[in-house]
Protein backbone atom coordinates (compact mmCIF):
# COMPACT_ATOMS: atom_id res chain seq x y z
CA UNK A 1 0.00 0.00 0.00
CA UNK A 2 1.56 3.73 -1.03
CA UNK A 3 2.69 5.31 2.35
CA UNK A 4 0.14 8.57 2.63
CA UNK A 5 1.99 11.57 2.84
CA UNK A 6 -0.24 15.02 2.34
CA UNK A 7 1.16 18.18 2.51
CA UNK A 8 -0.12 22.20 3.59
CA UNK A 9 1.36 23.96 0.72
CA UNK A 10 0.48 28.43 1.60
CA UNK A 11 1.88 30.86 -0.27
CA UNK A 12 3.70 33.87 1.88
CA UNK A 13 1.62 37.00 0.90
CA UNK A 14 -0.06 38.38 3.83
CA UNK A 15 -1.35 36.50 7.40
CA UNK A 16 -2.83 32.75 7.03
CA UNK A 17 -6.42 32.96 7.25
CA UNK A 18 -8.72 30.42 9.07
CA UNK A 19 -10.41 28.86 5.62
CA UNK A 20 -6.17 27.92 5.63
CA UNK A 21 -6.08 26.87 8.75
CA UNK A 22 -8.95 24.57 8.35
CA UNK A 23 -6.66 23.14 5.29
CA UNK A 24 -4.30 22.33 7.50
CA UNK A 25 -5.81 20.75 10.13
CA UNK A 26 -7.63 18.29 7.61
CA UNK A 27 -4.60 17.62 6.03
CA UNK A 28 -2.92 16.67 9.51
CA UNK A 29 -5.93 14.42 11.00
CA UNK A 30 -5.49 12.69 7.81
CA UNK A 31 -2.28 11.90 8.01
CA UNK A 32 -2.49 10.90 11.56
CA UNK A 33 -5.39 8.88 11.22
CA UNK A 34 -4.08 7.02 8.20
CA UNK A 35 0.11 6.99 9.90
CA UNK A 36 0.57 9.01 7.00
CA UNK A 37 3.45 12.17 6.68
CA UNK A 38 2.79 15.22 6.86
CA UNK A 39 4.69 18.40 5.50
CA UNK A 40 5.00 22.07 4.95
CA UNK A 41 6.04 23.68 1.97
CA UNK A 42 5.83 27.22 1.13
CA UNK A 43 5.15 28.12 -2.48
CA UNK A 44 6.57 31.41 -3.25
CA UNK A 45 7.02 31.59 -6.86
CA UNK A 46 4.99 34.68 -7.04
CA UNK A 47 7.48 36.56 -5.74
CA UNK A 48 5.62 40.34 -6.38
CA UNK A 49 3.13 39.43 -4.08
CA UNK A 50 5.75 38.09 -1.66
CA UNK A 51 5.02 39.93 2.08
CA UNK A 52 7.95 40.01 4.67
CA UNK A 53 7.13 38.54 7.41
CA UNK A 54 4.00 36.53 6.44
CA UNK A 55 6.30 32.62 6.45
CA UNK A 56 7.15 33.23 9.68
CA UNK A 57 3.37 34.28 10.67
CA UNK A 58 2.51 30.62 8.67
CA UNK A 59 4.63 28.41 10.76
CA UNK A 60 4.11 30.39 14.45
CA UNK A 61 0.38 30.11 13.41
CA UNK A 62 0.40 26.63 13.10
CA UNK A 63 2.12 25.80 15.79
CA UNK A 64 0.08 27.74 18.09
CA UNK A 65 -2.69 25.39 17.22
CA UNK A 66 -0.76 22.28 17.49
CA UNK A 67 -0.82 21.53 14.01
CA UNK A 68 2.68 19.40 14.28
CA UNK A 69 4.48 18.73 10.62
CA UNK A 70 6.89 15.77 9.95
CA UNK A 71 9.18 17.65 7.26
CA UNK A 72 8.58 21.18 6.16
CA UNK A 73 10.33 24.36 5.50
CA UNK A 74 11.31 24.85 9.24
CA UNK A 75 12.09 21.46 10.07
CA UNK A 76 14.13 19.73 6.76
CA UNK A 77 13.19 16.35 5.83
CA UNK A 78 14.37 14.19 2.82
CA UNK A 79 12.76 15.96 0.24
CA UNK A 80 14.37 19.84 1.39
CA UNK A 81 14.52 21.90 0.37
CA UNK A 82 10.84 22.56 0.82
CA UNK A 83 10.40 26.53 0.11
CA UNK A 84 9.89 26.79 -3.85
CA UNK A 85 12.33 29.58 -4.12
CA UNK A 86 15.15 27.21 -2.94
CA UNK A 87 14.43 24.85 -5.72
CA UNK A 88 13.63 27.22 -8.85
CA UNK A 89 16.64 25.56 -10.70
CA UNK A 90 15.03 22.40 -11.00
CA UNK A 91 11.37 23.29 -12.50
CA UNK A 92 13.49 25.00 -15.98
CA UNK A 93 14.15 21.08 -16.77
CA UNK A 94 11.15 19.94 -16.25
CA UNK A 95 9.58 22.88 -18.30
CA UNK A 96 12.36 21.80 -20.94
CA UNK A 97 10.86 18.55 -20.75
CA UNK A 98 7.13 19.57 -22.20
CA UNK A 99 8.72 21.65 -24.40
CA UNK A 100 10.39 18.95 -26.10
CA UNK A 101 7.82 16.14 -25.96
CA UNK A 102 5.62 18.98 -27.92
CA UNK A 103 3.28 19.99 -24.55
CA UNK A 104 4.47 22.76 -24.03
CA UNK A 105 5.36 25.89 -26.08
CA UNK A 106 7.44 29.75 -26.10
CA UNK A 107 4.88 32.41 -26.30
CA UNK A 108 6.86 35.43 -26.71
CA UNK A 109 3.60 38.14 -26.63
CA UNK A 110 4.40 41.33 -24.76
CA UNK A 111 1.93 41.99 -21.76
CA UNK A 112 0.77 45.27 -23.86
CA UNK A 113 -0.13 43.22 -26.96
CA UNK A 114 -1.93 41.04 -24.52
CA UNK A 115 -3.54 43.49 -23.00
CA UNK A 116 -4.84 45.15 -26.33
CA UNK A 117 -6.17 41.89 -27.25
CA UNK A 118 -7.86 41.27 -24.08
CA UNK A 119 -9.46 45.29 -24.43
CA UNK A 120 -10.52 44.30 -28.21
CA UNK A 121 -12.02 41.50 -26.85
CA UNK A 122 -14.18 43.30 -24.10
CA UNK A 123 -15.23 45.77 -26.85
CA UNK A 124 -17.16 42.54 -28.58
CA UNK A 125 -18.50 41.53 -25.23
CA UNK A 126 -16.60 38.62 -25.77
CA UNK A 127 -13.50 37.01 -23.47
CA UNK A 128 -9.86 36.73 -24.87
CA UNK A 129 -8.26 33.38 -24.36
CA UNK A 130 -5.31 32.25 -24.82
CA UNK A 131 -5.82 28.65 -25.59
CA UNK A 132 -7.00 26.48 -28.12
CA UNK A 133 -8.44 28.71 -30.33
CA UNK A 134 -6.54 31.63 -30.44
CA UNK A 135 -2.95 29.93 -29.93
CA UNK A 136 -2.04 29.84 -33.53
CA UNK A 137 -2.95 33.37 -34.59
CA UNK A 138 -0.36 34.45 -31.98
CA UNK A 139 3.22 35.05 -31.18
CA UNK A 140 4.93 31.84 -30.02
CA UNK A 141 6.68 28.62 -31.15
CA UNK A 142 3.45 26.96 -32.57
CA UNK A 143 3.47 29.54 -35.54
CA UNK A 144 6.96 30.77 -35.48
CA UNK A 145 10.05 28.68 -37.35
CA UNK A 146 12.86 26.94 -34.93
CA UNK A 147 15.24 29.58 -36.50
CA UNK A 148 12.74 32.56 -35.73
CA UNK A 149 12.12 30.79 -32.16
CA UNK A 150 16.13 30.50 -31.35
CA UNK A 151 16.85 33.92 -32.22
CA UNK A 152 14.27 35.76 -30.14
CA UNK A 153 15.49 33.33 -27.50
CA UNK A 154 18.99 34.30 -27.89
CA UNK A 155 18.16 37.72 -28.02
CA UNK A 156 16.79 38.13 -24.52
CA UNK A 157 13.29 38.48 -25.73
CA UNK A 158 10.78 38.15 -22.68
CA UNK A 159 8.83 34.92 -23.13
CA UNK A 160 7.03 32.34 -21.59
CA UNK A 161 6.61 28.97 -21.03
CA UNK A 162 2.48 27.88 -21.63
CA UNK A 163 0.92 24.22 -21.52
CA UNK A 164 -0.68 23.41 -25.11
CA UNK A 165 -4.08 21.96 -24.05
CA UNK A 166 -5.70 19.33 -26.56
CA UNK A 167 -8.14 20.15 -28.55
CA UNK A 168 -12.04 18.85 -28.43
CA UNK A 169 -11.00 16.46 -25.25
CA UNK A 170 -13.22 16.10 -21.89
CA UNK A 171 -10.46 16.12 -18.99
CA UNK A 172 -11.88 13.87 -15.96
CA UNK A 173 -10.71 15.08 -12.21
CA UNK A 174 -11.38 12.58 -9.97
CA UNK A 175 -12.23 14.55 -6.91
CA UNK A 176 -12.90 12.82 -3.10
CA UNK A 177 -15.51 14.68 -2.20
CA UNK A 178 -17.03 15.60 -5.23
CA UNK A 179 -17.02 12.79 -7.24
CA UNK A 180 -16.80 12.65 -10.98
CA UNK A 181 -15.73 16.58 -12.38
CA UNK A 182 -15.40 16.69 -16.35
CA UNK A 183 -14.47 19.89 -18.08
CA UNK A 184 -14.41 20.56 -21.80
CA UNK A 185 -10.42 21.23 -22.55
CA UNK A 186 -11.60 23.81 -25.17
CA UNK A 187 -13.08 26.33 -21.99
CA UNK A 188 -9.58 26.18 -20.97
CA UNK A 189 -6.49 28.43 -21.73
CA UNK A 190 -3.16 27.94 -21.69
CA UNK A 191 -1.74 28.34 -18.77
CA UNK A 192 1.89 30.14 -18.13
CA UNK A 193 4.25 27.15 -16.82
CA UNK A 194 7.54 29.21 -16.79
CA UNK A 195 8.40 32.66 -16.77
CA UNK A 196 11.83 33.93 -18.34
CA UNK A 197 12.99 35.56 -15.48
CA UNK A 198 13.44 32.07 -14.17
CA UNK A 199 10.69 31.62 -12.09
CA UNK A 200 7.69 28.87 -12.28
CA UNK A 201 4.38 29.27 -11.79
CA UNK A 202 2.03 27.58 -9.33
CA UNK A 203 0.93 25.48 -11.50
CA UNK A 204 4.59 23.74 -12.98
CA UNK A 205 5.93 23.85 -9.44
CA UNK A 206 2.97 22.83 -7.63
CA UNK A 207 2.85 19.47 -9.71
CA UNK A 208 6.40 18.77 -10.08
CA UNK A 209 7.05 19.36 -5.94
CA UNK A 210 3.95 16.95 -5.32
CA UNK A 211 5.80 14.30 -7.79
CA UNK A 212 8.84 14.45 -6.09
CA UNK A 213 7.74 14.75 -2.68
CA UNK A 214 5.41 11.42 -3.32
CA UNK A 215 2.44 13.59 -2.22
CA UNK A 216 -0.49 10.75 -1.94
CA UNK A 217 -3.36 12.81 -1.50
CA UNK A 218 -3.88 16.95 -2.22
CA UNK A 219 -6.12 17.89 0.33
CA UNK A 220 -6.77 21.77 -0.49
CA UNK A 221 -9.67 24.79 -0.54
CA UNK A 222 -12.07 24.76 -3.54
CA UNK A 223 -10.62 27.73 -5.54
CA UNK A 224 -8.22 25.36 -6.86
CA UNK A 225 -10.98 23.37 -8.36
CA UNK A 226 -10.46 24.69 -11.78
CA UNK A 227 -7.07 24.26 -11.68
CA UNK A 228 -6.95 20.49 -11.44
CA UNK A 229 -8.13 19.94 -14.85
CA UNK A 230 -4.52 21.23 -15.95
CA UNK A 231 -2.81 19.35 -13.01
CA UNK A 232 -4.02 16.47 -13.95
CA UNK A 233 -3.19 17.08 -18.01
CA UNK A 234 0.43 17.85 -16.68
CA UNK A 235 0.68 14.29 -14.44
CA UNK A 236 -0.26 12.87 -17.89
CA UNK A 237 2.16 15.24 -20.20
CA UNK A 238 5.35 14.45 -17.90
CA UNK A 239 4.20 10.80 -18.30
CA UNK A 240 3.98 10.12 -14.00
CA UNK A 241 -0.16 9.64 -14.14
CA UNK A 242 0.71 6.32 -12.19
CA UNK A 243 2.00 8.27 -9.09
CA UNK A 244 -1.00 11.19 -9.53
CA UNK A 245 -2.22 11.69 -5.98
CA UNK A 246 -5.65 11.88 -5.33
CA UNK A 247 -7.46 15.12 -5.07
CA UNK A 248 -10.34 16.36 -2.32
CA UNK A 249 -11.42 19.89 -3.21
CA UNK A 250 -12.44 21.30 0.32
CA UNK A 251 -16.03 23.40 0.81
CA UNK A 252 -15.65 27.38 1.26
CA UNK A 253 -16.04 28.96 4.70
CA UNK A 254 -19.03 31.69 4.36
CA UNK A 255 -19.65 34.65 6.10
CA UNK A 256 -22.15 34.28 8.95
CA UNK A 257 -24.35 34.93 6.85
CA UNK A 258 -24.24 32.96 4.32
CA UNK A 259 -23.86 34.93 1.87
CA UNK A 260 -20.25 35.03 0.22
CA UNK A 261 -16.77 33.88 1.16
CA UNK A 262 -15.72 34.68 4.14
CA UNK A 263 -12.40 36.60 3.55
CA UNK A 264 -9.18 38.24 4.90
CA UNK A 265 -11.14 42.02 4.77
CA UNK A 266 -14.46 40.55 6.82
CA UNK A 267 -12.96 39.83 10.23
CA UNK A 268 -12.90 42.95 12.74
CA UNK A 269 -15.69 44.63 9.93
CA UNK A 270 -18.23 41.65 11.23
CA UNK A 271 -16.64 42.04 14.88
CA UNK A 272 -14.91 38.56 15.20
CA UNK A 273 -11.00 37.43 14.15
CA UNK A 274 -10.14 35.69 10.79
CA UNK A 275 -6.36 35.04 11.90
CA UNK A 276 -5.25 32.35 14.17
CA UNK A 277 -2.44 34.87 15.28
CA UNK A 278 -2.83 39.03 15.38
CA UNK A 279 -1.49 40.29 11.87
CA UNK A 280 0.03 43.75 11.86
CA UNK A 281 0.35 44.89 7.80
CA UNK A 282 4.29 45.68 7.42
CA UNK A 283 3.42 48.32 4.50
CA UNK A 284 0.11 50.03 6.05
CA UNK A 285 0.63 49.35 9.33
CA UNK A 286 -3.01 48.23 9.76
CA UNK A 287 -3.95 45.90 12.36
CA UNK A 288 -5.97 42.83 12.43
CA UNK A 289 -7.43 40.96 15.56
CA UNK A 290 -6.21 36.90 16.04
CA UNK A 291 -7.80 34.02 17.55
CA UNK A 292 -4.74 33.91 20.38
CA UNK A 293 -4.87 37.27 21.26
CA UNK A 294 -8.29 37.56 21.82
CA UNK A 295 -8.45 35.30 23.98
CA UNK A 296 -9.28 31.80 22.64
CA UNK A 297 -7.83 28.36 23.74
CA UNK A 298 -5.87 26.60 20.75
CA UNK A 299 -8.02 23.31 21.36
CA UNK A 300 -11.37 25.56 21.04
CA UNK A 301 -10.47 27.08 18.09
CA UNK A 302 -9.22 23.62 16.36
CA UNK A 303 -12.46 21.71 17.59
CA UNK A 304 -14.86 24.59 16.33
CA UNK A 305 -12.62 24.67 12.80
CA UNK A 306 -12.83 21.20 12.31
CA UNK A 307 -16.73 20.71 12.48
CA UNK A 308 -17.10 23.50 9.33
CA UNK A 309 -17.15 21.19 6.78
CA UNK A 310 -16.69 17.77 8.14
CA UNK A 311 -19.69 16.33 9.98
CA UNK A 312 -18.68 13.17 12.12
CA UNK A 313 -22.23 11.60 11.85
CA UNK A 314 -23.00 11.80 15.59
CA UNK A 315 -24.38 14.43 17.67
CA UNK A 316 -21.00 14.79 19.29
CA UNK A 317 -19.59 18.30 19.24
CA UNK A 318 -16.38 18.18 21.58
CA UNK A 319 -13.22 16.48 20.70
CA UNK A 320 -9.92 16.49 21.53
CA UNK A 321 -7.46 16.09 19.07
CA UNK A 322 -6.81 12.52 19.70
CA UNK A 323 -10.81 12.13 19.11
CA UNK A 324 -10.88 14.24 16.05
CA UNK A 325 -7.89 11.86 14.33
CA UNK A 326 -9.66 8.62 15.15
CA UNK A 327 -13.40 9.88 14.03
CA UNK A 328 -11.95 12.05 10.66
CA UNK A 329 -12.66 10.39 7.46
CA UNK A 330 -12.46 12.98 3.86
CA UNK A 331 -15.77 10.77 2.83
CA UNK A 332 -17.76 13.13 5.58
CA UNK A 333 -16.55 16.09 4.20
CA UNK A 334 -19.28 18.32 2.54
CA UNK A 335 -19.51 19.62 -0.65
CA UNK A 336 -21.48 22.59 0.04
CA UNK A 337 -19.94 25.97 2.06
CA UNK A 338 -20.14 26.26 5.34
CA UNK A 339 -21.11 29.46 7.46
CA UNK A 340 -18.96 30.65 10.07
CA UNK A 341 -20.39 31.37 13.46
CA UNK A 342 -18.78 33.61 15.84
CA UNK A 343 -20.80 32.59 18.43
CA UNK A 344 -20.79 29.03 18.21
CA UNK A 345 -17.13 29.67 18.38
CA UNK A 346 -17.67 31.82 21.57
CA UNK A 347 -19.25 28.61 22.71
CA UNK A 348 -16.72 26.23 22.29
CA UNK A 349 -14.33 28.46 23.81
CA UNK A 350 -16.37 28.81 27.16
CA UNK A 351 -16.66 25.07 27.32
CA UNK A 352 -13.11 24.39 27.25
CA UNK A 353 -12.41 27.41 29.37
CA UNK A 354 -14.52 25.76 32.03
CA UNK A 355 -12.89 22.43 31.66
CA UNK A 356 -9.91 23.91 32.40
CA UNK A 357 -7.68 22.35 35.56
CA UNK A 358 -7.93 25.15 38.28
CA UNK A 359 -4.02 25.65 38.12
CA UNK A 360 -4.28 26.12 34.36
CA UNK A 361 -6.77 28.36 34.86
CA UNK A 362 -4.91 30.38 37.90
CA UNK A 363 -1.53 30.56 35.20
CA UNK A 364 -3.80 32.18 32.55
CA UNK A 365 -5.18 34.94 34.91
CA UNK A 366 -1.17 35.07 37.04
CA UNK A 367 -0.05 36.25 33.06
CA UNK A 368 -2.76 38.85 33.21
CA UNK A 369 -2.09 40.27 36.87
CA UNK A 370 2.11 40.53 35.95
CA UNK A 371 0.81 42.97 32.90
CA UNK A 372 -0.54 44.44 35.55
CA UNK A 373 1.71 44.44 37.91
CA UNK A 374 -0.45 42.69 40.61
CA UNK A 375 1.37 40.58 43.02
CA UNK A 376 -1.05 37.69 45.19
CA UNK A 377 -0.03 34.87 46.84
CA UNK A 378 -0.63 31.30 44.77
CA UNK A 379 -2.78 30.27 46.66
CA UNK A 380 -5.36 33.06 46.75
CA UNK A 381 -4.65 33.53 43.06
CA UNK A 382 -5.75 29.28 42.56
CA UNK A 383 -9.40 30.35 44.53
CA UNK A 384 -9.97 33.04 42.38
CA UNK A 385 -9.52 31.42 39.34
CA UNK A 386 -11.36 27.73 40.97
CA UNK A 387 -14.40 30.89 41.79
CA UNK A 388 -14.73 32.01 38.11
CA UNK A 389 -13.36 30.05 36.07
CA UNK A 390 -16.99 29.17 34.55
CA UNK A 391 -17.74 32.58 34.09
CA UNK A 392 -15.23 33.53 31.77
CA UNK A 393 -15.88 33.04 27.94
CA UNK A 394 -12.25 34.11 26.76
CA UNK A 395 -9.18 34.79 28.59
CA UNK A 396 -9.36 38.36 29.17
CA UNK A 397 -13.04 37.33 30.66
CA UNK A 398 -10.53 36.31 33.41
CA UNK A 399 -9.96 39.65 34.55
CA UNK A 400 -13.40 41.01 34.06
CA UNK A 401 -14.80 38.17 36.54
CA UNK A 402 -12.06 38.54 39.04
CA UNK A 403 -10.69 42.17 39.06
CA UNK A 404 -12.47 43.03 42.33
CA UNK A 405 -10.71 40.65 43.93
CA UNK A 406 -7.38 42.31 43.42
CA UNK A 407 -8.39 45.86 42.98
CA UNK A 408 -11.21 47.38 45.78
CA UNK A 409 -14.03 49.46 43.87
CA UNK A 410 -13.31 53.34 44.04
CA UNK A 411 -16.42 53.72 42.30
CA UNK A 412 -20.30 52.67 42.75
CA UNK A 413 -22.50 51.54 40.20
CA UNK A 414 -25.37 54.26 39.82
CA UNK A 415 -28.37 52.31 38.64
CA UNK A 416 -27.76 49.83 41.96
CA UNK A 417 -27.42 52.45 44.31
CA UNK A 418 -30.91 54.12 42.68
CA UNK A 419 -32.35 50.89 43.17
CA UNK A 420 -31.21 49.50 46.39
CA UNK A 421 -29.40 51.97 48.32
CA UNK A 422 -31.68 53.34 50.97
CA UNK A 423 -31.43 55.74 53.89
CA UNK A 424 -31.32 52.80 56.75
CA UNK A 425 -28.82 50.65 54.20
CA UNK A 426 -25.57 52.50 56.13
CA UNK A 427 -26.58 51.30 59.72
CA UNK A 428 -27.58 48.03 58.74
CA UNK A 429 -24.19 47.36 56.91
CA UNK A 430 -22.97 49.08 59.81
CA UNK A 431 -24.06 46.20 62.00
CA UNK A 432 -23.41 43.68 59.88
CA UNK A 433 -19.80 44.82 59.36
CA UNK A 434 -20.10 44.63 63.48
CA UNK A 435 -20.63 41.42 63.42
CA UNK A 436 -18.12 39.96 60.80
CA UNK A 437 -15.36 41.63 62.67
CA UNK A 438 -16.79 39.41 65.75
CA UNK A 439 -16.66 36.47 63.62
CA UNK A 440 -13.50 34.05 63.60
CA UNK A 441 -15.01 31.40 61.33
CA UNK A 442 -14.37 32.80 57.36
CA UNK A 443 -15.22 29.90 56.08
CA UNK A 444 -17.94 29.95 53.02
CA UNK A 445 -20.37 27.94 54.89
CA UNK A 446 -20.00 29.73 58.29
CA UNK A 447 -20.05 33.23 56.28
CA UNK A 448 -23.45 32.73 54.98
CA UNK A 449 -25.24 30.93 58.59
CA UNK A 450 -23.88 34.75 59.73
CA UNK A 451 -25.46 36.99 57.25
CA UNK A 452 -28.63 35.21 57.01
CA UNK A 453 -29.36 34.63 60.62
CA UNK A 454 -28.60 38.63 60.86
CA UNK A 455 -31.09 39.08 58.07
CA UNK A 456 -33.49 36.57 59.44
CA UNK A 457 -32.86 38.07 63.26
CA UNK A 458 -34.03 41.74 61.88
CA UNK A 459 -36.75 40.58 59.82
CA UNK A 460 -34.90 41.98 57.02
CA UNK A 461 -35.26 41.03 52.96
CA UNK A 462 -32.60 38.78 51.93
CA UNK A 463 -31.97 41.50 48.99
CA UNK A 464 -32.43 44.27 51.11
CA UNK A 465 -28.71 43.22 52.73
CA UNK A 466 -27.33 41.12 49.83
CA UNK A 467 -27.50 43.22 47.09
CA UNK A 468 -25.91 46.85 48.62
CA UNK A 469 -23.45 44.15 50.67
CA UNK A 470 -22.62 42.56 46.97
CA UNK A 471 -22.19 46.83 45.82
CA UNK A 472 -20.03 47.52 48.71
CA UNK A 473 -17.62 44.97 47.98
CA UNK A 474 -17.42 44.69 43.91
CA UNK A 475 -18.96 48.12 43.12
CA UNK A 476 -22.16 46.60 41.20
CA UNK A 477 -24.48 43.93 41.30
CA UNK A 478 -21.96 41.18 39.57
CA UNK A 479 -20.01 38.71 40.56
CA UNK A 480 -19.96 34.96 42.57
CA UNK A 481 -22.12 33.98 45.79
CA UNK A 482 -21.57 36.72 48.19
CA UNK A 483 -20.24 34.70 51.15
CA UNK A 484 -17.81 33.13 48.77
CA UNK A 485 -16.32 36.40 48.02
CA UNK A 486 -16.06 37.56 51.45
CA UNK A 487 -14.29 34.56 52.48
CA UNK A 488 -11.72 35.13 49.64
CA UNK A 489 -11.39 38.77 50.59
CA UNK A 490 -11.31 38.12 53.90
CA UNK A 491 -11.87 40.16 57.47
CA UNK A 492 -9.86 43.14 56.89
CA UNK A 493 -10.44 43.66 53.31
CA UNK A 494 -14.04 43.07 53.77
CA UNK A 495 -14.74 45.45 56.41
CA UNK A 496 -12.73 47.91 54.55
CA UNK A 497 -15.01 47.98 51.45
CA UNK A 498 -18.27 48.26 53.80
CA UNK A 499 -16.85 50.79 55.83
CA UNK A 500 -15.41 52.91 52.12
CA UNK A 501 -18.93 52.12 50.76
CA UNK A 502 -20.96 53.87 53.23
CA UNK A 503 -18.70 56.91 53.65
CA UNK A 504 -18.54 57.01 50.16
CA UNK A 505 -22.84 56.65 49.48
CA UNK A 506 -23.83 57.97 52.87
CA UNK A 507 -27.72 57.72 53.32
Amino acid sequence: MKEIRVRFAPSPTGPLHIGGVRTALYNYLFARKHHGKFLLRIEDTDQTRFVPGAEEYIIESLKWCGIQFDEGVHIGGPYAPYRQSDRKELYHQYALQLLNNGTAYYAFDTPEELEALRKDSESRKETFQYGPLTRKGLKNSLVLSGEDVEALLQSGEHYVIRVKIPENETIVVQDLIRGRVSVESMLLDDKVLYKSDGMPTYHLANVVDDYLMKISHVIRGEEWLPSAPLHVLLYRYFGWEADMPEFAHLPLLLKPDGNGKLSKRDGDRLGFPVFPLRWTDPKSGEVSSGYRESGYLPEAFINMLALLGWNPGTEQEVFSIEELIQAFSIERVGKSGSKFDPEKAKWFNHHYMSGLDDREVSILLGNILKEREIEVSPDFLLSVSAIIKDRAVLIPDLWEQSHYFFVAPVSWDEKVIQKFWKPETPALLQKLSEILANTEDFTVENIDTVVKTYINDNGLGMGQIMNTLRLALVGGSFGPGVSAMISLLGKNETLNRIDKAIANLGS
